[in-house]
C-alpha cells in the first residue's frame, strides 16, 4: 500500500514539472503584434534618382569635345576623313597615221612574207614541170587566196614565164609583185568614208562575229580619227556582252571621245539612235556604233543587226558599214561576209590579227566574194596598231626584200 502511493506521489510531481516547462516556453516567444486597426497613410518612400535621369532635363551650356582638356593640357583636335578624289582619266595624243603607217610595213614585212617566199623558190627552178605549177597553186590555196584567183594567177604566171625565157631573180620579184597587185586590186576605193557633204556626223557601224576584235577595232579607228583632227562619239550598241559598254568607253576616256550607252541587255537600236542624235547636237564629226557579235547562223539575231540599220537612218543614211574579220579564219569568215553583207550592206572590211600570219591571201578571196575592199588592217594588239590597208605596201611584205 505504501508503494502504491510512492509512485502515485512520484506521477504527480513529474506531471507538474512537465507542465511548468511548457508555459515557461510559450512564454519566451513572443507573439506578432495584431494587425493595425486603421490603414497607414503615410506617403510611399520617393523612387530612387540615378544622377538626374530621373528629373526632367535642365536646359545646361554644354562643352564641345574641342573644348574639353585632357589630363596634361591639350586640346583634341578632330580631323576630317580625307575626300577620295576619283582619278581625272589622262586624254593621250594619239599616234599620227603617217608614223603608225611606216612601223606596221615594217612588222607586216616581217611576219607576212612566207607567201612570196614560197612562190619565189618555185618560180626560181630551172624546169617548171606540172608538179612545180601544182606547188605553186598549193601554196596560195594554202595562204587562203581562193581557188578561182588562185587559177587565174597561176595562169597568168605560166604566160609570162614562158614569154620571159631566162629569169632572174629580180625579173621574178617584180613579175609576182604585178601579178599579186593587179589581183589585190589596186584601183579600189579604200578610203573610210566619214566626211558626208552637207551634214554632219559621218555614221559609221561595225559588224562582224563573235570574237573577230569588233569593239577593241572600234576603239582603235576612233584613235585613227582624233589623230587626224576629228571629233567623236561612240555608241556602245553592244548590250548583249556586260563588259562591252565599259571596255568601249575606256577606249572612248583615252582620246576625248564621248560614250553613249544604255542599260545592260537593253535594246542596241535604241542606243544607236540615241548615239546620232547626240554626234547631231553637239556637231560632232563621226559617229561610231559598235554592234553585238552574233552568229551568222541565227536568223533572229541577223534580223536584229538589220534592225539596227533602220533605226539609225531615220537620223541620217549610214556612210560606211565595216565588217571585221579575223584574218585567221580563212574561208570560214567567207560564208560569214556574205551572209553579213545580205543584212546590211558592206561597204569596207577591217582584217584583224593579220600580224604573225602567213594566210594572207584571204585580202584577195574577201574582196572577190563580196565585190567591197580591205580599208583598215590590225596588226597587233597595241592601242595604235590599226592603219589604213595600203595594197603596195601590202604586197611587197608578201614578197620581202
Amino acid at each position: 500500500m505504501d508503494i502504491v502511493i510512492l509512485a502515485v506521489v512520484i506521477a504527480v510531481v513529474v506531471l507538474g514539472a512537465i507542465g511548468g516547462l511548457v508555459v515557461g516556453t510559450r512564454r519566451k516567444k513572443a507573439l506578432p503584434p495584431p494587425p493595425p486597426t486603421t490603414p497607414d497613410l503615410t506617403a510611399p518612400p520617393a523612387e530612387p534618382h540615378v544622377g538626374d535621369e530621373a528629373e526632367t532635363p535642365r536646359e545646361e551650356p554644354r562643352r564641345t569635345i574641342e573644348e574639353v582638356d585632357l589630363p596634361g593640357g591639350t586640346p583634341v583636335t578632330v580631323e576630317e576623313p580625307p575626300v577620295e578624289e576619283l582619278p581625272v582619266p589622262v586624254i593621250e595624243v594619239p599616234e599620227p597615221t603617217a608614223g603608225r603607217l611606216i612601223r606596221l610595213r615594217a612588222r607586216l614585212s616581217r611576219s607576212q612574207n612566207a607567201l612570196g617566199k614560197g612562190l619565189l623558190t618555185l618560180l626560181s627552178r630551172e624546169h617548171l614541170d606540172e608538179e612545180t605549177w601544182e606547188e605553186v597553186e598549193d601554196t596560195l590555196l594554202t595562204a587562203d587566196v581562193g581557188v578561182q584567183p588562185t587559177q587565174e594567177l597561176v595562169e597568168r604566171l605560166r604566160e609570162r614565164v614562158k614569154v620571159l625565157g631566162t629569169r632572174t631573180p629580180q625579173e621574178l620579184r617584180g613579175l609576182l609583185r604585178e601579178e599579186l597587185l593587179t589581183l589585190v586590186g589596186p584601183d579600189l576605193d579604200r578610203t573610210v568614208k566619214t566626211e558626208p557633204e552637207g551634214r554632219k556626223p559621218g555614221i559609221v557601224m561595225v559588224v562582224g562575229v563573235n570574237g573577230t576584235g569588233k569593239t577593241t577595232t572600234t576603239g582603235k579607228l576612233a584613235r585613227v580619227l582624233v589623230a587626224d583632227g576629228r571629233t567623236v562619239v561612240l555608241g556602245a550598241a553592244d548590250t548583249f556582252r556586260a563588259a562591252a559598254a565599259d571596255q568601249l568607253q575606256t577606249w572612248g576616256e583615252r582620246v576625248g571621245a564621248h560614250t553613249v550607252r544604255g542599260p545592260e541587255a537593253g535594246d542596241p537600236a535604241s542606243v544607236a539612235f540615241d548615239a546620232v542624235k547626240e554626234g547631231k547636237e553637239t556637231g560632232t564629226d563621226v559617229v561610231l556604233i559598235d554592234t553585238a557579235g552574233r552568229l551568222h547562223t541565227k536568223t533572229g539575231l541577223m534580223d536584229e543587226l538589220g534592225k539596227v540599220k533602220r533605226v539609225v537612218e531615220k537620223h541620217a543614211p549610214l556612210d560606211e558599214v565595216l565588217l571585221v574579220l579575223d584574218a585567221t579564219t580563212g574561208q570560214n569568215g567567207l560564208v560569214q561576209a556574205r551572209v553579213f553583207a545580205e543584212v546590211v550592206d558592206i561597204t569596207g572590211i577591217v582584217l584583224t590579227k593579220l600580224d604573225g600570219t602567213a594566210k594572207g591571201g584571204i585580202v584577195v578571196a574577201v574582196q572577190r566574194e563580196l565585190g567591197v575592199p580591205v580599208k583598215l588592217v590590225g596588226l597587233g594588239e597595241g592601242a595604235d596598231d590599226l592603219a589604213p590597208f595600203e595594197p603596195e605596201a601590202f604586197v611587197d611584205a608578201l614578197i620581202g626584200d
